[in-house]
């Protein structure tokens, strides 16, 4: 017992030193990037995803044709382009969202969206391919408006959900003119939560006095270390239902066939589920609806891809080991 204690303690002290040494890494990078750009930049990526599609099955060909029949195909897929040459094809526009607790993803979407309005036709479609368990009300409140501005320049809007579209993530999905999921993915979870953590309790019985200092009445209903009162609770729960009330208009605004009462209490369902509630229109995963498309029309997605400065680099890779660290302590020494 005494050996395993020993070494639990030397490996919590590692971990500590491990941490003390990455903070000094990471704030000596970001001492050594404040002579530039503070704001990192980036890059718009443009794909066409026809000729992504093709190579790859052009390359299964080669596999399982025989030269004979691979070099027929070939001529008959060059008649094909000779063909169709100098015709004008639709356009799908693809931007994908995978969403974190603060919606970060959110300035990309906003160079994204930005770029394509300038560019497409009113013929244009637009395909969001989108993954998200949702989170901060006010990231994703401004996503779901970057999808707005989409219809409001007059584009068909289809969002695609091959895994969650939950809270802030159907926020942003509700705003399509059509919603296809795969039939295991989850969607819904129209509802707020907030939760508060709160020591009061612990620092009284260890005779630690806080005060917790406002001007405005409910400037902080609720705190961390301040004492919890039912007028601060009801305060609390209040702004709640208000942002409550907003989400359910706007699911209502945008999908008006909904019955709201059965489908806005925060549950959620798996997408096979939602279509019967009205939630999702089409079971179908997002790569099956991207090919049949590039049957037809130039799918083109459309990337921003973000200039990672060293500093963020190191935050990145020095908190990644750091909770691989906590993990691995976590599972060996927690029942």
């Amino acid at each position: 017992m005494w050996a395993e204690y020993g070494a639990f303690v030397l490996k919590t002290i590692t971990l500590v030193v491990i941490l003390v040494i990455g903070l000094i890494a990471v704030a000596r990078a970001s001492q050594g990037n404040s002579g530039g750009s503070k704001k990192s930049g980036g890059r718009l990526q443009v794909e066409k995803l026809n000729d992504r599609l093709a190579t790859g099955a052009d390359r299964v060909r080669q596999v399982v044709m025989s030269k004979k029949t691979y070099k027929a195909h070939q001529k008959a897929q060059k008649a094909d382009q000779k063909a169709t040459a100098g015709k004008t094809a639709d356009q799908v526009w693809v931007l994908r969202f995978k969403g974190d607790m603060q919606a970060s993803q959110v300035d990309s979407l906003r160079r994204e969206v930005t770029a394509i309005i300038q560019v497409a036709s009113a013929s244009d479609e637009v395909v969001v391919v989108l993954e998200s368990p949702g989170g901060a009300v006010s990231g994703y409140g401004l996503a779901a408006s970057q999808l707005v501005r989409l219809k409001d320049a007059g584009l068909s809007l289809t969002v695609c959900v091959d895994k969650v579209a939950a809270s802030g993530g159907y926020m942003m999905a509700c705003i399509a003119d059509r919603i296809i999921a795969a039939p295991f993915a989850v969607v819904g979870s129209i509802g707020v939560l907030a939760q508060v953590p709160n020591i009061h309790k612990l620092l009284q019985r260890h005779q630690v006095d806080v005060e917790v200092l406002t001007a405005g009445k409910h400037k902080a209903p609720m705190t961390l270390m301040g004492e919890k009162t039912e007028e601060g609770r009801q305060k609390l729960l209040d702004d709640l239902k208000a942002i409550h009330e907003r989400f359910k208009e706007l699911v209502g605004r945008y999908r008006p066939q909904l019955d709201l009462a059965a489908v806005t209490e925060g549950d959620f369902w798996l997408a096979e589920d939602a279509r019967e509630l009205g939630l999702v229109d089409q079971l179908e995963t997002s790569d099956a609806y991207l090919l049949a498309k590039a049957r037809s029309a130039d799918v083109v997605s459309v990337t921003w891809v973000p200039q990672v400065g060293v500093d963020q680099r190191l935050k990145k890779a020095f908190s990644s080991s750091l909770q691989g660290a906590v993990e691995s302590l976590s599972q060996r020494y927690i029942p």
